[in-house]
């Protein structure tokens, strides 16, 4: 308590300070904020805005570590150094520290320079508009290193994150005020103006771009070069995996995204702490599966040959496009975005089965793009206010009804 009071009087006595918010930043990080309310009508609560996004981040902890592990697993897997693992989620082959030393050291690297960039640049907005530095970026910063290929070089990461911070919040107004979640705007500049890296077959597997390399440079290389399952569904060559390890997540892909198993604890998680939508997640879910049976009518009905370049992806079983790509990670924890999604509770329905509809979609036709996912939402993040203005509207047409009715 005395180093709390010692640290409030600090700041209330350099309270006119440009410098101020940097260290007001570090203070509520470790402290409850001093302000309280005096007058009017207030919930009280013991959360915070911080104890919110830090409630988001245990939820995808999980995916973090075994991320991690998967990222050395699939690199010695890549490289033939060792076989694939026979008790999948819970082998001994997996759960091993040589596979999380390899981890490791690749993951967090691109936490600490998502977070050093995103933050120092959020300090620098604060303390040139001297206002708070806002919390959102705390939960930003762990997405991004969990939806971006193992082996994105940090220096293209650092670019990224700059402009999506840039671009994709501050230019709106800060925390609150954007119309994009700024994860998938950094994703998105990354996709765009590094295709070869995003998109790329080859930049799943730690390892397999130096791989490819010393394959050209006529070496004798007994490996495989890590493609994913959706790069292999396009090519009509089958997903390769067994279903249960698309489920636990042993199959290559961004860091954080591959473990369908972690992402639906991670989901309920944050539905029983009343922070994600547990309606835009069920909706999101509901349209991809009204997608997927779609394109499997296609296949059924012979409208499609098996020569066409989508049939791999059509034919796929509709219900599992749910254990593939980032469409778990992308509705759980970026769909359900409370500042970019829908507000109103039919809104949410809406706007939910959108974005698993128009994944699917995208997934099949072009999935060139990172597993649709990522336009889906981005798309809806910008139409969420148009859908959440007819909903206001309709209900204010239905009262009125009713209003006229009990007059007449």
């Amino acid at each position: 308590m005395g180093l709390k009071q010692n640290l409030h009087n600090f700041r209330e006595k350099n309270k006119d300070k440009k410098w101020l918010p940097a260290f007001s930043a570090i203070h509520t990080f470790l402290f409850l904020p001093n302000e309280t309310t005096h007058n009017g009508t207030h919930i009280k609560a013991a959360d915070d805005l911080k104890r919110t996004m830090n409630t988001v981040i245990m939820a995808m902890v999980p995916c973090l570590i075994f991320g991690m592990f998967n990222a050395g697993y699939q690199h010695h897997l890549a490289f033939g150094e060792i076989q694939q693992a026979t008790g999948g989620f819970f082998s001994a082959e997996f759960w091993t520290l040589d596979n999380f030393s390899v981890g490791f050291w690749k993951v967090i690297p691109l936490v600490v320079v998502s977070y050093v960039v995103g933050l120092a640049i959020e300090i620098l907005f604060a303390i040139k508009n001297s206002h708070e530095v806002e919390e959102g970026y705390l939960v930003t910063g762990m997405l991004v290193p969990l939806i971006v290929p193992i082996d994105t070089p940090l220096w293209m990461l650092a670019v990224a994150v700059a402009f999506g911070v840039v671009i994709g919040k501050e230019v709106f107004g800060g925390t609150g005020m954007n119309i994009l979640n700024p994860a998938l705007t950094i994703r998105a500049f990354l996709f765009f103006a590094y295709p070869t890296w995003m998109s790329g077959d080859k930049v799943w597997v730690h390892g397999a771009v130096e791989q490819d390399q010393l394959i050209a440079a006529g070496e004798n290389v007994d490996a495989i070069s890590g493609e994913t399952i959706l790069g292999s569904l396009a090519q009509n060559k089958g997903a390769g995996y067994e279903i249960m390890d698309m489920f636990y997540g042993l199959i290559p892909g961004s860091v954080g995204e591959t473990s369908t198993l972690l992402i639906l604890l991670g989901g309920l998680f944050l539905i029983f702490a009343k922070i994600g939508s547990w309606r835009i997640m069920l909706s999101s879910v509901i349209g991809a599966l009204v997608m997927g049976l779609i394109f499997n009518g296609v296949v059924a009905q012979d409208w499609i040959t098996e020569s066409s370049k989508f049939y791999g992806l059509m034919s796929t079983d509709f219900w599992q496009h749910l254990l593939i790509g980032g469409f778990a990670f992308g509705t759980v924890f970026m769909a359900t975005d409370p500042v970019t999604a829908s507000q109103t509770t039919k809104g949410k329905w809406i706007y939910g089965f959108l974005v698993g509809f128009i994944s699917i979609m995208i997934r099949v036709f072009n999935p060139a793009y990172p597993e649709g996912v990522m336009l889906a939402i981005l798309l809806m993040n910008v139409f969420a206010p148009t859908i959440d203005h007819y909903v206001v509207q309709g209900n204010v047409k239905k009262r009125m009804k009713r209003v006229k009715a009990k007059v007449a």
